[in-house]
């Protein structure tokens, strides 16, 4: 009882006299105790954050930490799918390949982790669970031999003799440890230079990597014969695949060639919208069966209208959209056909072929008109909004209503005079594939312009011998309709535009609809039903 109740004095009178306390810090080394919990606390955080951030296992070796890794299993399940589809398959070359990249990847990852485990984990581990609580494990040691040592009058002066003896020699570690502390700051945050170095190495294999593997996938993509076409660049296309002309236009041309030429209303009529989808996707694949489809010649013309209308760039290009509709306005017909021929020299080569090519295709359905119904005039009408629209679409209701026979105007005559603009035969058969026939040239009296010496009689006499006597008019939009079963005179504006959706029901979606609008039908040649 005596032994405790000393005790309790001694702490009484350390907490009352404080002047009588021995000290054990300097007050620079207090600050420095202070700091040295802080960073205990901040290094703790920042081992178990950046440990969570590690994928493979902590402290394993290399063989149990590839297992673990998700880069490797990714890598093995791309191989193994590589291994079913085969090498014959893109697919498949293009999963062997990229499985064998993310292998390369989870290895460079392995040596990034382990790096990080040794230079930077480990040490913040040291720091905050070894350094620090050693340092702090004596400072409370040397506060119980302080609290021994203030309480001297009481002690025997054996014991006395041995705190003096202990104490001196604890005071200058713990003071020589914290002092260390404090000069060893920058060999503590060298961890985090040290993070950023290794994160930056690693990440530098990974692109040298992923960046000589690339070359290798494009090459693979280009040399693969089955590539999509459809809404792709025109010029793109005739690149990856070689061709001069793109392969639906020859594909539905040469098929038209043999089964289509008769069928009434060709490029009018909608086909069923399932066998369009599914001879798109045929063609989008390079995959044609020629005898499944022959028997649906509306299928292969609406695929081909498709095609058109689905190019990022109308066949007859944006940059010469201007020069064409000026074309289109010059009043004699002559000068007319001129700018025309001007404006089809101006395309790029790889559009004024495949322009050449359709035209002459479309010359060539226009000899069967009297059983086909098609003329020069009605092709104009529903495949001229495919070959040449505005490259910022104006509103609908605008286009309903603007008066304008623009795109007829230039797609009629050229069709009518074919032989003109491009002046010789030409094999449609391009690709050797098809049975097709040769179109020769069955209006070789169109073949040359008249004079500009020759005077108004003789140049009228040539006008007439060289091409029929109209280009697009509006008799020609009214004889159209008329023959199928519409008579407008007898009509509102409103029902002729209705009528006029119906024929060119073809345009499945308002973007489309915007482009078949451009063909804009005057209203005001309209009688009023009385």
């Amino acid at each position: 009882m005596k032994k405790q109740f000393n005790r309790m004095r001694q702490l009484a009178n350390q907490t009352v006299g404080r002047a009588e306390k021995t000290e054990v810090l300097s007050e620079d080394l207090l600050q420095v105790e202070k700091r040295l919990e802080l960073v205990k606390q901040v290094s703790h955080s920042t081992h178990k954050k950046l440990t969570a951030c590690l994928q493979g296992q902590q402290g394993v070796d290399v063989d149990k930490k590839s297992k673990k890794l998700p880069l490797t299993t990714l890598a093995q399940c791309m191989v193994e799918g590589a291994a079913v589809l085969g090498d014959e398959s893109l697919l498949g070359k293009m999963l062997k390949l990229c499985g064998d990249t993310q292998d390369r990847l989870a290895q460079e990852l392995i040596l990034f982790e382990l790096t990080i485990e040794r230079d930077v984990i480990e040490p913040l581990y040291d720091l905050a669970e070894v350094e620090i609580p050693n340092i702090q494990k004596q400072r409370k040691h040397l506060a119980k031999l302080v609290l021994d040592m203030d309480s001297a009058p009481l002690l025997s002066s054996s014991s006395l003799m041995y705190l003096v003896v202990v104490f001196s020699p604890l005071q200058d570690q713990l003071s020589a440890d914290m002092y260390s502390f404090v000069a060893k700051e920058i060999d503590y945050a060298s961890y985090f230079q040290t993070l950023i170095e290794v994160q930056a190495e690693y990440h530098r294999k990974s692109l040298e990597l992923l960046q000589s593997v690339l070359p290798q996938i494009k090459a693979h993509q280009e040399t693969w014969v089955e590539k999509p076409c459809y809404g792709k660049p025109l010029e793109e296309h005739l690149a990856l695949s070689g061709r001069d002309i793109a392969f639906p236009i020859e594909a539905c041309v040469t098929m038209l060639l043999e089964c289509g030429m008769q069928e009434e209303g060709l490029f009018r009529i909608a086909p069923s919208a399932s066998k369009l989808k599914k001879l798109k996707a045929s063609l989008d694949c390079g995959v044609l069966d020629v005898q499944e489809y022959s028997a649906d010649p509306h299928a292969i013309a609406g695929a081909l209208k498709s095609y058109l209308r689905e190019l990022p760039e109308p066949l007859m290009s944006y940059e010469l959209y201007n020069d064409w509709i000026q074309a289109s306005n010059i009043q004699d017909q002559d000068k007319r056909l001129q700018a025309l021929l001007n404006a089809c020299e101006k395309l790029p080569p790889a559009n004024n072929n495949n322009f050449k090519y359709l035209i002459k295709f479309l010359s060539k359905l226009t000899e069967y008109q009297d059983v086909n119904k098609m003329t020069p005039g009605n092709i104009a009408i529903v495949l001229g909004p495919n070959l040449l629209w505005m490259n910022n679409e104006g509103n609908i209701t605008e286009m309903m209503t603007t008066v304008s026979l623009q795109i007829v105007g230039i797609i009629e005559p050229i069709i009518q005079h074919a032989d003109w603009f491009f002046p010789g035969e030409i094999e449609f058969n391009v690709t050797g594939n098809y049975g097709s026939p040769v179109h020769t040239n069955h209006n070789a009296n169109y073949s040359s312009m008249p004079s500009p010496d020759m005077d108004q009689i003789d140049r009228r006499q040539n006008d007439q011998s060289r091409r029929p006597l109209s280009v697009a008019t509006d008799n020609m939009m009214l004889e159209f309709y008329k023959k199928d079963g519409y008579d407008p005179s007898v009509s509102t504006g409103i029902t002729f535009l209705t009528h006029l959706a119906a024929v060119l029901g073809s345009f499945p979606n308002p973007k489309d609809w915007r482009r078949c609008m451009s063909v804009r039908i005057s209203v005001t040649h309209l009688k009023p039903h009385r």
